[in-house]
């Protein structure tokens, strides 16, 4: 078994295309558009793949893009496990705007998911032989998937000896949080939005993020500031790291690229300041790609000597 799962409930086909100007009305005129498998999780273990990890991706499939998609994954090698479900796999649609530099990002819900076909995918991990060291779940959950399924996920994981990974929103994120998970990653947003506060200096930044480790919901904070950098908070350190200055081509999966380099790094046994910098060097790398073609090795391993990563 795979030192690494990670699950995608809402994987995609992520279509990316530029044009001059988005303007309504217009017949805009693309370039032709790229296609990549997509969904959090699974933009996490293609990345874990690129580096170098034991990873397996898992995830529900069905239709043309679900063949599509597996089509893709196997294309740059990474092992999946697809659970065939009776909707039409997702598209994403992403298109750069060449003249200002801006991304425009068109998101579909994605196809409904049976009662039956949600308990496969939790089936799918309970039934593992051997459990994973690390458990990544990452992205939104589809339409039917009940708003625990996380939650779920999470007393699993805990009852397997798996550490639980979580990048989400919303009820889905405070769900799987009252259960306790080992790292969460939330975008100052998203932390704002659970913990109902400003958030607007570093010190209350700080204190929602401890609040989070005192009261058993995660060991790890991993706060996401965009062009501010990151905090990387435990009980009984916090570390601060800037975002580093890169040309930009797309920030589109920076942040699973971010969650990429952390659990990559996680699993090798470094120590929490050469994790945060795998993550910052790791999201970096992933803004100098088009669309959603993810961070290089080289690049990663280029911009990690440049981040400085300091104790708060």
């Amino acid at each position: 078994m795979a030192n690494i799962l990670t699950v995608t409930l809402n994987p995609a086909l992520d279509l990316s295309t530029s044009t001059d100007k988005v303007m309504d009305t217009h017949k805009l005129r693309c370039t032709a558009a790229v296609v990549h498998p997509g969904g959090g999780g699974i933009n996490v273990a293609r990345v874990l793949q690129r580096l170098g990890s034991d990873c397996l991706a898992l995830y529900p499939a069905g239709g043309m893009n679900g063949q599509r998609l597996r089509q893709l994954l196997d294309q740059e090698q990474v092992r999946s496990h697809g659970i065939a479900i009776a909707g039409e796999t997702r598209e994403s649609f992403h298109v750069h705007e060449t003249a200002s530099g801006r991304d425009f990002r068109f998101v579909l819900p994605g196809p409904t998911l049976s009662p039956e076909e949600s308990l496969a995918c939790l089936a799918a991990f309970s039934a593992l032989a051997s459990p994973p060291t690390y458990l990544v779940a990452s992205g939104s959950l589809p339409p039917g998937v009940p708003e625990d399924f996380y939650a779920q996920l999470a007393r699993l994981a805990r009852a397997r000896g798996s550490l639980l990974v979580l990048d989400t929103s919303g009820t889905a994120l405070a769900a799987a949080l009252a259960q306790g998970v080992y790292l969460v990653k939330p975008s100052l947003r998203e932390l704002r939005e659970l913990t109902g506060l400003p958030l607007s200096t570093e010190q209350q930044r700080l204190d929602a993020a401890r609040q989070i480790i005192r009261g058993g919901q995660a060991q790890v904070v991993a706060l996401s500031l965009g062009d501010e950098g990151a905090l990387l908070v435990t009980a009984d350190k916090a570390l601060r790291a800037g975002a580093l200055r890169v040309k930009v081509a797309s920030t589109i999966g920076a942040g699973d690229s971010f969650v990429g380099g952390l659990v990559w790094a996680l699993s090798r046994s470094a120590d929490l300041e050469q994790v945060f910098r795998y993550g910052m060097a790791s999201a970096a790398a992933a803004l100098l790609t088009p669309g959603t073609a993810l961070c290089q090795p080289s690049d990663v391993e280029r911009l990690c000597s440049e981040v400085l990563v300091t104790q708060v």
